[in-house]
């Protein structure tokens, strides 16, 4: 069964050769008890050690059923250990932090048994000990002579054919050694026994052989082992024998069984693991700080870039001037480079190279081409635009619903011309100029509602839905200015009338506040009055007149208009930096499109569209520049003709001494035909007539900035395309204002992201370090637990997994109480935020993805960190990891 042939095993203490065993031949039975006597340092545990698998013979061989040991690697000794050798040791070599059961266990799960099984025999084995009602108990809990069956139990729980006992009785009493030997001397019946000990008396009660030890050699066998006795054995219990040892299944421990082995462990040093983890999380919080503010920045950032590009869209005019080569004309004026002499004064012809330049930059746009590339599908636009309005050179006459006291028009506001009249010529005051520009108040919304329910918030109503819905925009402390109240009639027109006039006396004027309740707002009513509809066909002179002075005619027309409601009432949040609507009243392009439809359906729209030649005002064609009117004599003489007598012959009797150029000259004028100051398009404009294919501006609203490259890469791809087909002429020219403003924005973040990234490395390179050192430490700490579970099988790989799943628990705790501390830390920091900056908008918050990879790059940072100590741990001898304390 079991042979040593010719056994040498040398050491190396320094520059000497130790001789530990010289020349051991012995051969053992299938079962029975040996004992080995001798004294010590002769040997007998380094004898054992080797039959164990646990050290290695320097020559000979060691047979286990006439299979030789040379060629064994460390696999096939590791699953010899635990297979075929149990362990029984003088210092019982249980593993503290586990339970009793779990010791018992141990062995098990690297024979990879089920758990139930598993759980079984482990009870089976302490049951045959005594100790079934110990299993909960830890061994810290127990006495000596408990810990030793325990240790017994654990040998036996693999079923091993082989039970090496070194020393089993040396830390016990008389009394608890005698229980032990009657255990063992039970299981010598089945299995073969070999003890180490320095009592012959306990040797010559229990032993069926003894064999004596003295400097590394035997000298003496009580009961050696005959080569005829194996051909007794019964055939059966050879080959069970022979399966046993010859077990081919590795020795593997499952990585749960690490995880457990390590958690139960720290768990046993919880000051010192919550301390360790601590300290490891201390870069995660620096970096979860980082993130978490980062994150609360990128969402501000995000946040104002939206609102900042739906108050500067990307705009393309009809007709444009490129600010960017205006401005490089003057840097160019205005640059050092003298072309003159320096001995007179000369002129700097600043406003004249601007002007020449401004008129050589203003180019005109094809909108109506490029409204229909953008309606396309395909025009790769859809993920950076998130709306795209129209503009038309048409504004909305608005007019208040109550006519008792006449018409008033709030829209295009005429308060100012009321005060100051149709002139601002003589008048210097700065309200003058508001009248000349007009004050806006009414403003088509963007088509984009997820954009507006960002920055707006309802405070009563809701969003207009169709054509004659309009909702109220008040300010942040819900407020609504007094200019916008005179011009939408909610106050009296009057009072400013007054306020000017005391302001022109140097005077002040105390305006009455007032306020409104939502109710009192919502469904206030407004009248839509068509430009066309102010004029009325007259039919005695074929041409249509202009009523917008007769009340009469005014009123029923503003009685007749479309009613346009306000449904809802709407406030910018808190956190918008800026807001999609400048106006105070939004309505939707719904009603730009119905007002449009409509107009180029009346009457007269369609009179002066048949007609572009006439002016349907006055009947009279329009003159072009092309237009010159000249007469002839035949002319004049004809123009003579049609006089009466008297007057015929008064008329040539004066020019009868000029000449022809000066007669020409007298009747030019006379003679000339009736003309208008009008233009065609000067008509379209004054009727409002637009074509909804020709927009005068395209508003390009982006998602962001880089969306808006985006877009701005896609307009050039248009001006290639155009340009590569011949159409020079459709190509598109704009000023991106967003990005003159703002183009420094990508540097300044690159420039923080790398220094927070530089910050990050130093933080992870100090813990990654800080976490090898405690694991190291902790590999230090538990070398017997190492030559434990070598004893019982356990690979080199084995061990590294106990420690790397140490490293990954301990990561895992660092990372997790890394992110709960700083969801803690991120209350009062987004306090301390808005309270010094005043920003509401910037709220330092982890992101969820964020967070939890924090806690894989935390686990796997140790767990590169625990690389090098559990390579430590996995090549340390058994023999020498047994014998520390």
């Amino acid at each position: 069964m079991l042979k040593l042939s010719n056994i040498i095993k040398n050491y190396k203490a320094g520059d000497t050769t130790v001789n530990a065993l010289k020349n051991i031949n012995i051969e053992f039975r299938k079962n029975e008890f040996v004992s080995i006597l001798g004294p010590s340092g002769c040997g007998k545990t380094t004898l054992l050690n080797i039959i164990g698998g646990l050290d290695r013979y320097t020559s000979g061989d060691l047979t286990i059923n006439s299979k030789s040991t040379k060629e064994f690697k460390d696999g096939d000794w590791d699953t010899y250990r635990n297979h075929s050798v149990g362990f029984v040791f003088q210092n019982y070599n249980l593993i503290p932090h586990q339970t009793v059961l779990s010791n018992v266990e141990l062995a098990l799960t690297l024979s990879g048994v089920s758990k139930v099984e598993r759980k079984q025999r482990a009870i089976d084995a302490l049951t045959k000990v005594g100790l079934a009602d110990q299993i909960k108990k830890k061994p810290t809990q127990m006495s000596g002579g408990q810990m030793q069956r325990v240790s017994i139990a654990r040998a036996l729980v693999n079923n091993p054919d082989i039970l090496l006992a070194d020393e089993p009785t040396g830390a016990l009493d008389s009394e608890t050694s005698i229980q032990i030997m009657e255990i063992l001397k039970e299981i010598a019946k089945e299995k073969l026994i070999i003890m180490v000990t320095h009592n012959p008396d306990l040797a010559e009660q229990y032993s069926t052989r003894i064999v004596k030890l003295f400097d590394g050699n035997i000298i003496s066998d009580s009961n050696p082992y005959e080569v005829a006795e194996y051909h007794t054995t019964s055939p059966d219990s050879k080959n069970r024998t022979s399966n046993k040892l010859h077990a081919d299944k590795k020795t593997s421990m499952s990585f749960f069984t690490a995880l457990s082995l390590s958690l139960n462990n720290l768990m046993t040093k919880k000051t010192r693991t919550f301390m360790t983890a601590f300290a490891g999380s201390i870069g995660i919080i620096g970096i979860a700080l980082i993130l978490s503010l980062s994150s609360g920045i990128q969402t501000y950032i995000d946040k104002v870039q939206e609102d900042t590009l739906s108050s500067y869209p990307i705009t393309i005019e009809s007709e444009t001037v490129d600010l960017t080569s205006l401005m490089q004309s003057m840097s160019d004026v205005t640059s050092d480079d003298v072309n003159h002499d320096l001995d007179k004064v000369y002129t700097n012809s600043i406003m004249a190279n601007m002007m020449n330049t401004m008129m050589a930059e203003v180019q005109t746009n094809n909108l109506e081409a490029f409204k229909t590339y953008l309606e396309k599908d395909d025009n790769g636009l859809s993920d950076a635009v998130s709306a795209i309005q129209y503009g038309y050179n048409l504004d909305l006459n608005i007019y208040k619903t109550e006519t008792n006291d006449g018409v008033t028009q709030v829209n295009p506001s005429t308060i100012f011309s009321n005060i100051y009249g149709n002139t601002t010529t003589t008048n210097n005051s700065p309200m003058a100029s508001l009248y000349s520009t007009g004050l806006k108040v009414w403003e088509e919304m963007l088509g984009n509602q997820d954009l507006l329910n960002s920055q707006y918030d309802i405070l009563a109503g809701k969003w207009p839905t169709s054509k004659d819905e309009i909702i109220l925009v008040v300010d942040e402390k819900n407020e609504i200015n007094d200019m916008v109240l005179y011009a939408l009639g909610l106050k009296d027109p009057e009072e400013l009338e007054k306020v000017m006039q005391a302001a022109g006396k140097g005077e002040l004027y105390e305006s009455e506040e007032t306020s409104y309740t939502y109710d009192e707002l919502i469904n206030m009513t407004y009248k839509l009055v068509l430009p066309t509809d102010s004029y009325q066909y007259d039919e005695p002179s074929k041409t249509w007149v202009d009523k917008k002075d007769d009340n009469i005619f005014m009123k029923s027309v503003v009685d007749n208009g479309l009613n346009l409601k306000i449904v809802g009432i709407i406030r910018p949040k808190e956190d918008a930096v800026s807001t999609a609507m400048n106006g105070a009243i939004g309505y939707t392009s719904e009603l730009t499109e119905y007002v449009v439809n409509e107009i180029n359906s009346s009457e007269i729209a369609k009179k002066q569209l048949e007609n572009p030649d006439i002016d349907v005002f006055t009947g009279i064609p329009f003159v072009t520049d092309s237009e010159t009117p000249t007469i002839t004599m035949d002319d004049v003489n004809a123009y003579i003709e049609t006089l009466d007598e008297t007057s015929k012959e008064q008329t040539k009797a004066y020019i009868a001494s000029m000449t022809e150029e000066q007669i020409i000259a007298l009747f030019s004028e006379q003679m000339a035909p009736k003309t208008t100051d009008a233009t065609y398009e000067g008509n379209l404009e004054l009727l409002g007539i637009v074509d909804l294919n020709k927009p005068q501006t395209i508003n390009i609203y982006a998602n962001s900035f880089e969306a808006k490259d985006v877009i701005a890469d896609n307009i050039e791809d248009y001006n290639q395309k155009m340009t590569d087909e011949g159409k020079d002429e459709y190509t598109i020219s704009y000023t991106d204002m967003v990005g003159l403003m703002m183009s420094s924005i990508s540097s300044i973040i690159n420039v923080i992201s790398y220094v927070l990234i530089a910050f990050v490395a130093i933080s992870l390179v100090v813990s990654s370090i800080m976490i090898g050192i405690i694991t190291y430490i902790s590999v230090l700490e538990r070398t017997k637990e190492i030559g434990i579970l070598r004893s019982i099988g356990a690979s080199k790989r084995d061990i590294s997994r106990v420690f790397n799943a140490e490293t990954l628990i301990v990561g895992f705790v660092s990372g997790s109480l890394g992110i709960i501390i700083t969801m803690l830390l991120n209350i009062p920091i987004n306090i301390i935020i808005k309270a010094v900056s005043g920003i509401s908008g910037v709220n330092a918050a982890l992101p969820v993805a964020g967070g939890a990879t924090l806690v894989l790059i935390s686990m796997f940072l140790t767990f590169i960190a625990g690389l090098i100590p559990s390579k430590i741990a996995a090549k340390k001898d058994p023999v020498v990891a047994l014998r520390s304390e």
